[in-house]
């Protein structure tokens, strides 16, 4: 989840789309979990064991379309704030008080289910066995995903938790579509402080606003708009605390904090002074009247003599000047053009913002016109600024009603700086190691029932990226996988305007010796398809499969390479390969001149000239069919497969063959 509200929708104007190249070579961490939880809707529902599908062939993809460096995640125990926030997501929308509930004790942690667990510990298993670095975090995996980003042992972050930017995250990669032009979608934390001006703390102070994986509801009353505009009021390095200030109850009246409790007076202050009774006259009693302007001096009046005159003072000097005073007397406009003066005046001379000529008086104000003289301006600064304060004023009640605000647990888990088992000094022991493909077969094969040449197939993608990483440092490894040597190289590919080298692979000699084969029957073949329908890939992480080429009878693998990792590891095979593309390009160039001057060209051979062929000549089909009749026994077919040759038998075999038994002649 990460932070409440739509906070992706946030940062959506701040995503850069990237190309293939941009992790290669790069360290990633993965947050294992999003994948697994990923996979529900991100495959078919009657796949076996999807979450370890979606690890195999993502995995893939990452390490040899893209030339990653993947570090995976997975989460580690989970603190009390976190399982007290499942219990809550779990019972939210039944109707039952989560007041209620129990509260989770400190070292107590509320796992997720069991299946979930399963599911984790398989696709562990399955990258190491792929020789993929696996890290175990302390609680979450993005907090570890983004402390190693921000330490620098890794270039960016695989996940769609938000909060792993609160984290200190400074690179997110929150999708990774393998089948288009721009398959990486990324987060920069400078992008975001530039277009926002939010960093770490501002961000952190937003899910304490609006809710978090700690505290799912937040602020009653604040959404995700006022939350960034109140926080953009204040700097990095005061917005934590003005949160503890609007959390005890204070308010702020032009940068200055006061307390709500400093506006309430006392009940000595408040409740007026007991009033003494006096005379006003008593003629019949023998008092005299008393004098106009009489001004009694008893210690009563006294006193309140002076506190008027205290009053009147204070009042005095909180009396503004006549140029301070609000409101300031209104300048009249006129209702023709709505410029300053009036309109009596502006009948016959035009004023001076409206600059018509003499005795044509001013132009008709345009509808939804807004003065721009210097009094309005002010007025409408005024008005804003007072908006802004009232509205203020409105959220710090709202903040200072909620209960232990802001949490000091939840920001001491997102400054932390400790997610994995592991010290500062020492740092991650990340490696990566060479693929077990004999026991990942017996592994897939257990849990996937696939076949061990279809998991090979998928498998080499990785595997020649790891030789030629290895070839460009070790020139003495010739044999891919022990079994195929380079051959050539065959067209230059162009996939979602990224380029390829089309790589042949050939079986070496000493692999060739002791594979045998037998054309299978058709039975076999309908079995063979039933099978491959359930291994197509879907099309979110579909993979570079090897081709299988047949030329003049030999068998080659044709394969997608980088264009870098190939020339390192062949440089003269490249320059070869680059040289007579231009000499044929060369070629091509000059019979296109030769067309455009109107010399034709010596015909092919003397059969072509002047004769039209059909269209079975023309168009010859690729298939070779055979036929059969029911009547010939065996020793004359082999008679008839006597007087034939060597290579069209091999051709006759191969058009025979499926394209699974291929697979396994090569893989098996």
């Amino acid at each position: 989840m990460g932070v409440g509200g739509s906070f992706w929708e946030l940062l959506k104007p701040y995503a850069r789309p990237e190309g293939f190249d941009y992790i290669r070579n790069k360290r990633v961490a993965v947050d294992l979990s999003f994948w697994i939880v990923q996979q529900e809707t991100a495959t078919k529902a009657n796949v076996r064991n999807p979450h370890l599908r979606l690890t195999f062939f993502r995995t893939i993809n990452l390490f040899s379309k893209f030339g990653a460096f993947p570090v995976f995640v997975v989460d580690g125990t989970a603190s009390p704030l976190k399982s007290q926030a499942r219990i809550a997501r779990f019972f939210r929308g039944s109707g039952i008080d989560l007041s209620g509930l129990p509260v989770v004790e400190e070292g107590v942690s509320v796992e997720r289910n069991a299946e979930f667990s399963r599911r984790v510990q398989e696709c562990v298993e399955l990258l190491e066995l792929l020789g993929i670095p696996v890290l175990k975090a302390r609680e979450e995996a993005e907090a570890l995903c983004a402390q190693l980003n921000s330490e620098g042992h890794v270039d960016a972050c695989i996940t769609a938790d938000s909060d792993a930017f609160l984290f200190g995250a400074k690179c997110v990669i929150k999708c990774l579509r393998p089948n288009c032009k721009e398959p990486l979608e990324c987060y920069h934390m400078s992008d975001i402080e530039a277009g926002l001006g939010l960093k770490r703390k501002h961000l952190i102070a937003i899910s304490l606003l609006v809710g978090n994986d700690y505290d799912l509801n937040g602020v009653q009353g604040i959404g995700l708009d006022t939350a960034v505009r109140f926080v953009q009021g204040f700097s990095e390095d005061e917005i934590l605390n003005r949160l503890h200030e609007k959390g005890n109850g204070a308010t702020m009246f032009d940068g200055a904090v006061k307390s709500m409790d400093d506006s309430i007076p006392c009940l000595d202050e408040r409740s007026p002074r007991p009033k003494v009774p006096h005379c006003s006259t008593f003629p019949m009693k023998g008092c005299l009247e008393k004098p106009e302007g009489f001004a009694c001096d008893c210690s009563i009046s006294d006193v309140d003599h002076k506190e008027k005159e205290q009053k009147k003072q204070e009042m005095d000097d909180s009396i503004p000047s006549l140029d301070e005073r609000s409101p300031r007397p209104k300048v009249p406009h006129c209702s023709i053009c709505g410029h300053p003066g009036r309109k009596k005046s502006h009948l016959k001379f035009s004023c001076d913002f409206c600059g018509t000529f003499p005795r044509k008086g001013c132009l008709e104000k345009p509808e939804g016109f807004v003065c721009d003289c210097s009094t309005c301006d002010m007025d409408r600064k005024e008005k804003a600024q007072k908006k802004q304060e009232n509205w203020r004023l409105r959220v710090c009640k709202k903040i200072a009603m909620e209960q232990n605000f802001p949490n000091n647990e939840i920001i001491e888990l997102y400054l932390s700086n400790n997610h994995g088992h592991f010290t500062e000094n020492d740092g991650p022991h990340i490696s990566w190691e060479s693929p077990k493909t004999e026991v990942l077969v017996d592994f897939l094969a257990y849990h996937q029932h696939w076949e061990p040449s279809y998991i090979r197939q998928r498998m080499l993608p990785m595997l020649s990226t790891i030789f030629f990483r290895e070839k460009a440092l070790n020139p003495t490894n010739t044999l891919l996988y022990g079994q195929y040597e380079f051959d050539s190289i065959q067209r230059v590919k162009v996939r979602f305007g990224h380029q390829f080298f089309v790589v042949k692979w050939k079986k070496a000699v000493h692999a060739m010796a002791s594979v045998t084969y037998t054309i299978p029957g058709d039975s076999d073949i309908e079995q063979v398809k039933l099978t491959e329908v359930d291994e197509s890939i879907d099309l979110l992480d579909e993979c570079n499969v090897p081709q299988i080429h047949v030329d003049d009878g030999c068998w080659f693998l044709l394969t997608d390479e980088n264009m870098d990792l190939v020339r390192a590891a062949f440089p003269e095979e490249v320059n070869r390969f680059l040289l007579e593309k231009e000499l044929k390009e060369s070629k091509r160039r000059n019979k296109s001149g030769l067309r455009s001057e109107g010399v034709e060209e010596m015909p092919d051979s003397p059969k072509s000239k002047g004769v039209q062929l059909s269209i079975t000549e023309f168009y010859r089909s690729a298939k070779v069919i055979f036929h059969e009749k029911p009547g010939e026994d065996s020793a004359g077919n082999s008679d008839a497969q006597g007087r034939e040759t060597s290579t069209e038998k091999r051709k006759a075999s191969d058009s025979k063959l499926s394209k699974s038994v291929r697979r396994r002649l090569l893989f098996g």
